[in-house]
């Protein structure tokens, strides 16, 4: 097994300053901090790959351009589009990228990695990476980073909406007065103050969900696959029939996995309070729709939110019909059933800190190797290597979790000064990065030889 191992550089210059406390002011030591940070602080030096191989990016779904905009920035070149592509067009232009970023339309599966013959990274530029298959991205030596945080606000607050709008039917007046039709009423209607909100998961968004739906007066109960500390006067229940049965409003939030398909089937919408709401803006095939549509026509459930399908168009403008899922016209019928498509996190707020988030961490990867933040591979990072360090090279091998490996790579640089190594492993993948001091240029060539021919080795970059 890979194990870690650090050498630290040299020091970091000190400042201390002594003053008796009962002279110094705040101020004082206000001044003091404003003069101790006024020294020179060393500057990174910028890193590119040694074989001086122009870095190109496909960007697809439409991603922030801020993001465009960053990596342009790097010098990179960036060839974006605002659709996804479908596995035989990535299949024909993957191999002359180094790098992706997709949202949740975008499949890079086992057959595309195999025709990624150039690819170093992939970005997910939302909370979910289902969409990739990860376990092959890994074996390739391909980190997979997404961003976890960044939307769970927006998603949050589309719950918040969703519950309101069902509550009150306000959706289906506001489509009667677009047709000239009055038809103020109040039958079916309620306030949410006092109601239980159940959440299916209890994770980013549903704990912020959590917050905001207590602050609007309601019961909150979840459940999870763990336990967790809830926020608030939250509860957590021991099973979701408890969670169902006790819920007004049943919201889900959790990853599309083998054990949450179908999750909500004809067994649980019946153990659902009569009269409930179900709200979806998880995964699409986390809910039986044609289950779900007889569960509304029946009347068991008041109505329901969903804002992501077990198959979405490709692109703005293409039809959500039966073709792409038979029970569309069946499920467009019903009253009082939200249907928006998949805008869960898209708000500009959202958009540009996803954008910010992982396009930070895909430069991070390609300029200095870290792969802090990544959802299928080894998290190694190192200090940058600095303007002052001009021979400096730093090495990112990728390599099988197997014995004697570092035993291997430390005769490779053993004729080097090594001033700064961390290896870490995860499953059977491992990552090690070392910088070495005083390589020549015609050195760097040999030594990325040396380590490509080692047993273990999956990929190897020297940047410099």
């Amino acid at each position: 097994m890979s194990s870690a191992i650090s050498i630290p550089g040299s020091s970091a210059r000190v400042v201390a300053a002594s003053a008796s406390p009962t002279t110094t002011t705040i101020h004082d030591r206000m001044l003091f901090r404003k003069e101790s940070t006024s020294f020179a602080i060393r500057q990174p030096k910028v890193l590119h790959p040694v074989e001086n191989e122009d870095l190109k990016l496909l960007i697809l779904e439409n991603i922030s351009q801020e993001a465009v905009k960053a990596f342009r920035s790097q010098g990179f070149h960036v060839d974006h589009s605002t659709k996804a592509m479908s596995e035989d067009e990535l299949v024909q232009k993957i191999g002359q990228y180094h790098a992706i970023g997709i949202r949740s339309k975008t499949k890079i599966t086992e057959r595309v990695l195999k025709a990624a013959s150039k690819l170093l990274v992939i970005g997910c530029f939302c909370i979910g990476t289902n969409q990739v298959d990860l376990d092959n991205a890994a074996k390739a030596g391909i980190p997979v980073f997404n961003s976890p945080f960044s939307n769970s606000r927006s998603v949050a607050e589309l719950v918040m909406s969703e519950i309101v709008a069902l509550s009150r039917q306000y959706f289906e007046r506001a489509f009667e007065m677009r047709n000239g039709i009055w038809n103020k009423q109040s039958k079916g209607c309620w306030e949410v103050r006092g109601k239980t909100l159940g959440i299916v998961g209890y994770g980013h968004i549903g704990s912020q969900l959590s917050v905001l739906a207590e602050a609007f007066g309601m019961r909150v109960l979840f459940y999870d696959v763990v336990n967790i500390m809830p926020l608030g006067s939250a509860r957590q229940v021991d099973t979701l029939a408890t969670l169902l049965s006790e819920s007004d409003f049943v919201t889900l939030h959790v990853p599309e996995l083998p054990e949450t398909t179908n999750m909500i089937s004809t067994e649980e919408l019946a153990q659902m309070k009569k009269g409930a709401y179900l709200i979806n803006n998880a995964r699409g095939k986390v809910v039986d729709i044609p289950a779900l549509i007889d569960a509304l026509k029946s009347g068991h459930l008041a109505g329901a939110a969903l804002d992501v399908y077990p198959s979405e168009p490709g692109s703005n403008g293409s039809p959500f019909d039966d073709q792409l899922n038979p029970w569309s016209s069946a499920l467009r019928s019903i009253p009082n059933v939200i249907l928006t498509p998949h805008i869960g996190g898209s708000t500009e707020e959202a958009q540009r800190m996803i954008g910010e988030e992982v396009s930070s961490a895909l430069i991070r990867y390609l300029n200095n190797g870290s792969t802090v933040g990544a959802v299928n591979f080894p998290e190694v990072d190192l200090r940058a290597i600095t303007l002052e360090e001009p021979n400096h090279i730093r090495v990112c091998y990728v390599h099988k979790n197997i014995p004697g490996v570092l035993r291997q790579v430390n005769e490779v640089l053993s004729p080097y000064n090594v001033e700064k190594q961390y290896s870490d492993s995860k499953g059977e993948i491992a990552y090690l990065m070392a910088d070495i001091a005083d390589v020549s240029p015609r050195d760097v060539n040999s030594l990325r030889e040396q380590l490509n021919i080692t047993s273990a080795n999956i990929l190897t970059r020297m940047l410099a």
